[in-house]
């Protein structure tokens, strides 16, 4: 009796049965197979045994049962009882073939299990190929999970599987599930002239299009003339998801899920199906177009006169290239110049202002690859953000923070109204101040008496450190001191742009918080807000689905580099150190902007390196050399490992310039 009770004790303890306190968090799988549940705001992680995972794979939101807390002696354990949403669903790995059914091995350097396949599920798959695998089920209790084929790799192009194992990896699928297609392939082309009547009709008004000369998805129009006043009237006119986009419907859904489009060196992985994106919502020039617009009355000093919130109808005249609108800015001439020359002195003038209100001006330097047609890199191409970029970013954020400033004023039951506002908080004292130390050291003061004196000493520097060889360096160091931008509804402000109310309303094709932007406007101004209790929720859900493809990105650009470096192994170049840790510091290149680690291991021979955090350097015991931020240094390319995204580099002791 006694062993039979003793049975089932463990039998409860591993199914979450009985007593213990349940708490949420993510399930982080080591290497070795240990797991460990991260709690938000938790002293320390849960851990939890292989034999507890209960179908949790790594990255999963889980709930976990603890029923003794650590004493300090031994560490909190925990089992999973339930799988509240998995991060991902796909895997790419290899094929096994048995008689009647397949195994999917993950190609993963996180344990999994592997997946079994029912045959009439491989589709055309063989043996050892290399597959993606989408897990359709795995119930408790089973060992394994069940999943089938949805695509075939191609072996001979690497590059193609990689970018598509960092967008898995980080939980964003690659392909469209058929429903979804499905439902974006129903939805009608056709205006009615029903939808027209809803409408302000604004298709006789001169409007056109301004976007990289590669976009296929226009969301954004601007639309310009002259009023009888002399004021001008400038439409910003943003393409109406909303209206094709239907709530509770599998497009919604998988749209709400991926939350953001993914912009990798290659390719885009959109938030939306084509048919949408680059057809029916694209304000593509010479067709109708249904949008959502803020319609502005200004003076020709810039200021706002008055404003109009509501659903438009366009038609675009011209679609023009960043650099056509660049080349008129700079030579006074060409199609539609005046309106050009017009909207660019107001854009500066409004930029110019909002640097004075406390906005901080970091520059926006973009670093691409040339890529060739199997998406090889082959060149590096700097992006620097010029007139006709900044004509653009004005006017959307002048949309932006009206639509948030005008929802701010409204009361529901005279209660403020749960809304996805755009916020970026003061910055955090314990961080900003070695960083001031830091500054001072290059002869920078900061005035730290109140958030705005921060600002504006903030870009009182960046303004004196501009071609300066620190100027890199304490850029991407204020970056860093800063709060990270995100979606909340608790409107404190948006610090770095100097608003006091602020959202994203300006790219609802590829921003799911910009499509709820447009629904509770809509709901406004027609009078039927509803008060959506989970919009906080769904705020931290695009906060995090952000963070996400902002990590594919970067490791994206990461994997493209060491694929270029990899051709100039051996080779010596000039380098900025931009950033130093104990075990090392990190060297970006000057000619190619790729960044490799030197490893303390691999000065050793020199000196013994110690880490002086509050100077951000490393500093020899015997000779007194240092390594700091900002540095330059001559290195050597001796590895460049593809699999791993890492670039190794060694300090050169009389590179280039040290020998002269």
């Amino acid at each position: 009796m006694g062993r039979k009770n003793s049975k089932k004790k463990q039998k409860e303890k591993r199914s979450g049965g009985g007593g213990g306190k349940i708490l949420k968090g993510t399930l982080d799988i080591t290497r070795s197979g240990m797991g460990f549940v991260i709690i938000p705001d938790a002293a320390a992680d849960i851990l939890i045994r292989p034999g507890d995972f209960n179908t949790a794979l790594h990255g999963d939101t889980v709930k976990v049962k603890v029923d003794k807390f650590s004493d300090g002696r031994k560490r909190t354990q925990g089992v999973i009882t339930e799988v509240v949403q998995r991060k991902r669903t796909e895997f790419i790995g290899r094929l096994q073939m048995n008689k009647g059914f397949a195994f999917f091995v993950a190609q993963m350097d996180k344990p999994m299990p592997d997946i079994y396949i029912p045959l009439e599920k491989i589709n055309g798959a063989t043996e050892s190929d290399k597959v993606v695998v989408k897990l359709t089920s795995w119930e408790k209790g089973e060992k394994r999970p069940v999943g089938e084929v949805v695509s075939i790799l191609n072996i001979e192009e690497p590059n193609d599987a990689a970018m598509k194992e960092i967008l898995l990896e980080n939980g964003f699928p690659i392909d469209f599930p058929d429903d979804v297609l499905e439902e974006a392939a129903r939805i009608s082309e056709t205006i009615t002239e029903t939808e027209i009547k809803k409408r302000k009709d604004v298709r006789d008004v001169l409007t056109f299009t301004i976007d990289p000369a590669d976009a296929k998805d226009f969301d954004d129009a601007i639309s310009f003339r002259v009023l009888k006043n002399g004021n001008y009237e400038i439409g910003v006119h943003i393409a109406d998801v909303g209206h094709y986009v239907e709530t509770d419907t599998a497009l919604d859904q998988f749209a709400y899920d991926k939350a953001t489009s993914v912009y990798l060196p290659d390719r885009v992985n959109p938030m939306l199906p084509e048919h949408i994106s680059n057809v029916l919502c694209s304000l593509r020039p010479h067709e109708d177009k249904l949008t959502f617009s803020a319609i502005f009355q200004m003076s020709p000093t810039g200021s706002v006169k008055q404003y109009w919130l509501g659903k438009t109808i366009i038609h675009s005249d011209h679609r023009f290239t960043y650099e056509d609108v660049q080349e008129i800015i700079e030579n006074g001439t060409g199609e539609y110049s005046d309106e050009i020359l017009i909207l660019n002195t107001i854009a500066q003038k409004m930029r110019r202002q909002r640097f004075k209100k406390g906005a901080i001006n970091f520059s926006s330097q973009e670093v691409r690859f040339k890529l060739d047609e199997k998406g090889k890199p082959i060149g590096i191409v700097i992006k620097e953000s010029k007139e006709s970029h900044q004509l653009i970013e004005e006017f959307m954020l002048l949309a932006n923070r009206t639509v948030a400033e005008n929802f701010s004023k409204i009361r529901h039951n005279d209660k403020e109204v749960p809304f996805p506002y755009r916020v970026h908080d003061d910055p955090d004292e314990e961080k900003l101040l070695p960083f001031i130390a830091f500054a001072k050291k290059f002869g920078h003061k900061f005035n730290t008496s109140s958030p705005q004196a921060i600002a504006e000493s903030f870009n009182q520097m960046l303004k004196d450190v501009e071609g300066k060889p620190e100027q890199h360096v304490l850029e991407q160091l204020g970056i860093r001191t800063m709060a990270k931008a995100k979606y909340t509804t608790d409107n404190v402000g948006h610090y770095g742009l100097g608003f006091e109310n602020y959202c994203h309303f300006t790219s609802p094709i590829r921003r799911y918080p910009d499509v709820m932007v447009h629904r509770l406007l809509f709901q406004a101004l027609e009078n039927k807000l509803s008060i959506d209790k989970k919009m906080e929720e769904k705020c931290k859900h695009c906060s995090e689905r952000e963070r996400a493809a902002m990590e594919c990105e970067r490791t994206a650009n990461k994997y493209k580099q060491v694929e270029y470096m990899k051709n100039y192994l051996g080779e010596e170049f000039e380098g900025i150190i931009s950033g130093v840790a104990s075990f090392g510091f990190w060297v970006e290149t000057i000619l190619h902007k790729c960044e490799g680690l030197v490893s303390i291991n691999s000065l050793t021979d020199y000196d013994d390196f110690r880490h002086v955090e509050s100077d951000y350097c490393l500093v020899g015991h015997r000779s007194g050399k240092k390594f700091r931020m900002g540095d330059k240094v001559w290195i050597k390319v001796v590895a460049a490992n593809l699999t791993k995204r890492q670039l190794d580099y060694e300090w050169v002791v009389n590179g280039g310039q040290e020998k002269k």
